[in-house]
């Protein structure tokens, strides 16, 4: 069964000087506050969608890393994974243009060189990296504690 998910945000202003509000259909974030500053300056408290898009990447990946690492018979203890989304001017626009993932990972039972293959596959084949792939460049950094 395929699942769903829903935000919804509402807008006012140009995009120089708007911002915007938006919730989550699960009520689990929200409302947060987006504005074009908060993607290509400082913050200032608010979040972007390539933070947000952060948060999905290394939430995924952390994700299919567990499961690729317990299908190999050593499930992680501990996974701290980080994603850094790199929004930037191309051109005459601006794109996303790459995530990379770093993890941290103990792992009882397994080495350097498996942990690194397990991540490389994981993201590979996360459905947020299946997603960006092909438009975004995709690295992981991985390493045992």
């Amino acid at each position: 069964m395929a699942a769903e998910r829903r935000a919804q945000i509402t807008w006012e202003g140009d995009l120089a000087h708007g911002s915007g509000t938006f919730t989550v259909g699960s009520g689990s974030i929200g409302p947060q506050d987006v504005s074009w500053s908060a993607r290509t300056e400082e913050p200032g408290g608010k979040t972007s969608p390539e933070e947000l898009l952060a948060a999905a990447h290394a939430s995924c990946f952390s994700m299919a890393l567990s499961a690729g690492l317990a299908r190999a018979g050593t499930p992680p203890r501990r996974l701290e994974v980080e994603a850094v989304v790199t929004f930037d001017k191309v051109g005459d626009g601006w794109k996303v243009v790459s995530s990379a993932l770093t993890v941290r990972g103990d792992v009882p039972d397994t080495d350097e060189e498996a942990f690194r293959a397990a991540a490389d596959d994981a993201k590979d084949n996360c459905p947020i990296s299946q997603a960006l792939k092909g438009n975004v460049e995709l690295s992981v950094d991985a390493g045992l504690t």
